[in-house]
């Protein structure tokens, strides 16, 4: 069944991301705390890619589409994460891509080769594409891409594999920057629901969530 889904080229990408992260357990329903104290009917963990090589691919596989035709119209140099999830797609994407890749910790090493940038230098005049999981507020994109540019790293574009629409990309985008996800929640509950993996009243339990945090 999952190489049937996998290999369906009448998928959309958005139904392919969708389906990799339910098979792999990427994504959960249920009551989650996140970060900030709010209490979400869903989480997503990307880590949970790395148990189901199928999915890690499909989802691999997918973000490197989207950077191709980016990199089509847009300057790509690096590519960039944040420790730890989005840092642990990286190297398999920037293979394909053939491009040098560039984690940013979030706290400062101090031992061995310190700082917080490891996997390489940044260059004054670099262009980098900043990737995460996903996005919430934007605050650990903001953070990372800031530290980037202090070094002199140029970053026009930040991609994500799911908006969770709850602000991030407004944020970001009224900061200057181009922003692209390859799905967002609303898609993918809809993916999921097309494809028979939720049930109405989840996929209601979040959309009723997403349009709450619009609002506020």
């Amino acid at each position: 069944m999952v190489e049937s889904e996998l290999e369906d080229t009448e998928l959309s990408l958005s139904s392919k991301v969708a389906l990799a992260l339910f098979r792999s357990g990427a994504i959960k329903f249920g009551e989650f705390r996140l970060k900030s104290g709010i209490v979400s009917p869903y989480y997503i963990d990307v880590t949970w890619l790395l148990s189901s090589p199928e999915d890690f691919r499909c989802a691999v596989d997918a973000v490197t589409e989207e950077i191709r035709k980016i990199m089509a119209s847009t300057k790509v140099d690096k590519l960039a994460s944040i420790e730890l999830k989005g840092a642990l797609l990286l190297p398999s994407i920037a293979d394909k891509l053939s491009l040098p890749c560039l984690v940013v910790r979030r706290q400062e090493k101090e031992y061995g080769v310190t700082g917080r940038i490891t996997g390489g230098d940044v260059r004054k005049g670099d262009y980098i594409l900043f990737f995460d999981d996903v996005v919430t507020a934007a605050e650990s994109k903001l953070e990372g891409v800031q530290l980037l540019e202090n070094l002199g790293a140029k970053i026009e574009m930040i991609m994500v594999v799911v908006d969770r629409e709850q602000g991030g990309r407004e944020r970001l985008e009224k900061l200057g920057y181009r922003f692209h996800s390859l799905t967002s929640i609303s898609k993918l509950v809809g993916d999921l629901l097309k494809h028979k993996k939720l049930s109405q009243k989840q996929a209601r339990t979040v959309l009723n969530y997403v349009k709450s945090a619009r609002q506020e």
